[in-house]
């Protein structure tokens, strides 16, 4: 594929959604029903979910790469304390389920996503060394 401005403009919608719904996902991944991460679950399936809509509406990697990349940039920046200290995702017990704090579940599983979407190998490549 070579260079093109519809594949420059993807990218950067890629990225904005990528950064909307790292946002969205990292506010409201420590949503809890009862002891069930309800909000991390809805959040990854969420990721995972889109990544791999781009990658096969674009039919790019770098398109996937860059979604990615907003979700883990969005998920970084809102990791952090605000101007006023506040946090959004705690770090300790506040925020543990069994010893395990979701903040840093979700801090880990979306870039391991965005990194599995990103290397699978396209569907076609599969097809035609089967082919042959």
């Amino acid at each position: 594929m070579g260079f093109s401005w519809s594949r420059v403009i993807s990218w950067v919608v890629a990225l904005a959604v990528g950064l909307v719904y790292g946002a969205a996902g990292t506010i409201a991944h420590a949503y809890r029903l009862g002891a069930l991460p309800v909000g991390l679950l809805l959040a990854l399936l969420g990721v995972v979910a889109l990544l791999v809509a781009v990658r096969t509406l674009t039919h790019d990697r770098w398109a996937a790469l860059a979604c990615g990349l907003g979700l883990v940039l969005a998920t970084w920046v809102f990791s952090g304390s605000g101007p006023g200290g506040s946090v959004i995702v705690p770090s300790g017990k506040l925020d543990a389920l069994g010893g395990v704090n979701l903040g840093i579940v979700w801090a880990v599983l979306v870039p391991l996503a965005a990194v599995i979407v990103v290397v699978w190998p396209a569907r076609s490549a599969v097809r035609s060394r089967a082919d042959n």
